[in-house]
């Protein structure tokens, strides 16, 4: 009976421990949701299809982390257009820096919309919430707002720590 009473308080400790650490890492902040009355940023980049083992994917992320690197200040965006449900599926993304211009070799997206919502994620990428949660967080602030989205969600890397979603407003 005391080695089951001591298991149980070592046990208690290190859930105490592991949650200290989750929320040492940033795992229980909050999404942070507003709706910005601008025009998203321009984009030049370059999509990727494939499936996400392939080599190119890799390749496609390096060439524009290289372009960043000439462009200081710019982030990298991402547009999931067909996101894999399994490591054999195809998947099709956009991969590209906030450029008012593409230069030749990257192609533009650009956007019409006039507003769009904006989701600031901050902590560690290991506790950040995934992507289906920041989606339905932001549907339920635009069906709160009575607004309607276009149904595009941009990613942009802020920093090892910050991730911001973009999605635009019909």
């Amino acid at each position: 009976m005391k080695k089951l009473g001591i298991g149980l308080l070592v046990l208690l400790a290190l859930a105490a421990l592991a949650y200290g650490v989750f929320i040492q890492l940033g795992g229980s902040n909050p999404i942070e949701l507003k709706l910005v009355s601008a025009t998203p940023p321009s984009l030049a980049g370059k999509t990727y299809r494939g499936t996400p083992q392939d080599k190119a994917l890799g390749d496609t992320f390096r060439s524009i982390e290289t372009l960043q690197s000439l462009h200081p200040g710019k982030k990298i965006h991402t547009i999931y257009l067909v996101e894999p449900a399994g490591k054999l599926d195809t998947m099709e993304v956009f991969v590209g820096l906030d450029l008012p211009f593409a230069p030749v070799e990257l192609e533009p997206k650009t956007f019409a919309e006039a507003r769009y919502v904006l989701a600031t994620i901050k902590g560690s990428r290991w506790v950040m919430p995934g992507p289906d949660t920041v989606k339905e967080e932001i549907e339920a602030f635009a069906e709160e707002n009575q607004l309607k989205l276009s149904g595009i969600f941009i990613d942009r890397i802020v920093s090892d720590t910050e991730v911001q979603v973009i999605a635009p407003v019909k």
